[in-house]
């Protein structure tokens, strides 16, 4: 989803700096799409406001340890989603995408896991720890890097399709098997598009040696977690407002409806709701002001 925007950095600059306004503009604007997100997830609208609710303090009290490195909306979206998991652990939780409910997946809390540690091995000393720690940062940086470049070429050469398939993959976490079936094509068509993924994005790692080669098995889940983490291929919520209007182009409206329908990301989707919500809220105030002004010289004097 990318960085942090200039008004973003901004507005945190003023509720940094106590300014109530500035954090009641933040809350509206993003109240609405977090509520959302957290009712796909829980099955009590109660639940989901308290589960907001902590999750807006937390970012509060926080606040001092964001970086930036995302955007806003996504940096509340990890807190929100990690709060749930935490919150409600052992409770009924919807998986992060609908089509995972459809082919199955990992359990919610093997998703949060932090893979990362697991790439160098264990160290004996807090000085090699801290080493290793400032390491995993700069395989997360690069890894985000690389990735977001892929997602980017193929939307620029609208290779639509082959990222659909990455993203049922590492974003879905399906098999090959069942991509296969989803997209209607041969199993050795999806293994082929998983292996160019793969190949060009180590390619990259091992160049900057930050990755040995031959790149570890786990490096699969490195990927998804990644994924997962910056929302890479997730359309802009401005891009989410055009496919709710119909002014995309073909082709990629069909490929937000995939994102949103098939695979079914329920990060979103909660924008796509929040959306609605607000048009609807928006529509009902045009309709209010057209019948205040047609009967206000009805009135009694």
């Amino acid at each position: 989803m990318g960085e942090i925007s200039q008004a973003e950095t901004y507005l945190l600059k003023q509720i940094r700096q106590g300014c109530a306004e500035a954090w009641a503009q933040l809350v509206e604007r993003y109240q609405g799409r977090l509520l959302a997100f957290a009712q796909t997830r829980l099955n009590q609208r109660a639940d989901a406001e308290d589960v907001v609710q902590e999750a807006l303090i937390d970012f509060l009290r926080g606040l001092n340890n964001f970086r930036g490195e995302a955007s806003l909306e996504t940096y509340l979206f990890t807190i929100l989603r990690r709060k749930i998991i935490n919150c409600y652990r052992g409770k009924s939780i919807k998986k992060l995408c609908l089509i995972q409910d459809v082919y199955g997946s990992g359990d919610e809390g093997s998703q949060m896991s932090d893979v990362w540690g697991k790439v160098q091995g264990p160290e004996a000393t807090a000085s090699s720890y801290f080493r290793r720690d400032e390491q995993h940062e700069q395989q997360r940086e690069a890894l985000t890097a690389a990735l977001g470049e892929l997602v980017n070429r193929y939307k620029s050469t609208l290779k639509l399709r082959e990222l659909q398939v990455v993203e049922l993959i590492f974003y879905g976490k399906l098999a090959n098997k069942d991509v296969a079936k989803l997209m209607k094509m041969k199993e050795t068509q999806i293994a082929l598009i998983k292996h160019r993924c793969l190949q060009r994005v180590q390619k990259g790692l091992v160049k900057q040696k930050l990755f040995a080669e031959p790149v570890k098995p786990g490096f699969e889940n490195l990927l998804t977690e990644t994924w997962e983490a910056q929302r890479l291929s997730c359309p802009k919520r401005s891009t989410i407002g055009a496919y709710l209007l119909g002014t995309l182009d073909a082709e990629w409206q069909g490929y937000v409806g995939f994102h949103l329908n098939e695979l079914g990301c329920h990060f979103c989707r909660a924008n796509l709701e929040d959306m609605k919500r607000q048009s609807r809220s928006s529509k009902q105030k045009v309709f209010q002001k057209r019948v205040m002004e047609s009967t206000v010289g009805f009135l009694s004097p």
